[in-house]
């Protein structure tokens, strides 16, 4: 298709615009996401200690091996069936601590499942792109067998999705389990952050990035709300490649 320049080659990438800044920003853009991937494998590994946390890999535009200065590190989370709730506050209550010193940004723990929901619900390019790209830090082989149907939009996605790593729990994770590891609680704190995210839809409130903030949650995950973001995103890649289509046939009857 380069041919019909519908898409374009930059040196040894491919681009829908004609833009050697597009080619200097992938390569800057790769180069800090090298510099950045192994502070974000240590903090994986180090979240990986809290109670009931049983997978956890790097997300985001860091998996895809890009940055730019001030990027998050994003985290997919597996938890203990039925305790994701205790997990996912505990590792929140964490992250407020690092407001104090500036670094929330390097722990965006931002989806959870639990083990009795390891499969994706949402079949779409959005979710297939990012369980294809997800790193596997710890605990995440189950995860992706549980998603193999990535393989319809990747056929190739599963070939290098071996969690290699071994990370082993501490006394203290074991420790903490046994004095959490309470149905009630768990209950609790799905019921108290529903009812405070609730309010932040209410208000429209926006992150920092100015993107509308919203949750879905329920007993065995917690997860962005689809409609603020994942939604658009589908819907302009389906827009794309409609019109792409449109400008080939066109080319074909010239």
């Amino acid at each position: 298709m380069t041919g019909q320049h519908l898409v374009f080659r930059l040196g040894e990438f491919y681009s829908l615009h004609n833009e050697d800044a597009l080619r200097q920003r992938r390569l800057a853009g790769n180069q800090l996401a090298g510099q950045i991937l192994p502070r974000a494998y240590r903090i994986a590994r180090f979240l990986y200690q809290f109670p009931f946390v049983r997978g956890i890999g790097i997300s985001g535009s860091l998996s895809k091996h890009f940055a730019e200065p001030g990027s998050d590190i994003d985290l997919f989370v597996v938890t203990r069936a039925n305790r994701l709730w205790i997990a996912r506050t505990c590792m929140h209550l964490f992250k407020k601590l690092s407001y104090l010193a500036g670094r929330q940004h390097r722990f965006c723990m931002n989806y959870y499942i639990d083990e009795e929901a390891l499969c994706i619900q949402e079949h779409n390019i959005f979710t297939a792109t990012e369980i294809a790209t997800l790193l596997p830090v710890a605990g995440m082989n189950n995860f992706f067998k549980q998603n193999n149907w990535v393989s319809n939009y990747f056929p190739n996605a599963g070939e290098h999705k071996i969690d290699a790593h071994s990370v082993l729990a501490t006394w203290y994770k074991r420790v903490l389990e046994w004095i959490l590891d309470q149905d009630w609680l768990d209950d609790y704190l799905l019921r108290l952050t529903n009812k405070r995210w609730l309010k932040k839809e209410q208000v429209h409130k926006r992150n920092a990035k100015g993107n509308r903030m919203g949750l879905r949650n329920g007993k065995h995950f917690s997860k962005p709300n689809p409609a603020f973001f994942q939604q658009k995103i589908v819907q302009a890649w389906e827009n794309k490649v409609q019109e792409m289509e449109s400008a080939r046939q066109d080319s074909m009857i010239v």
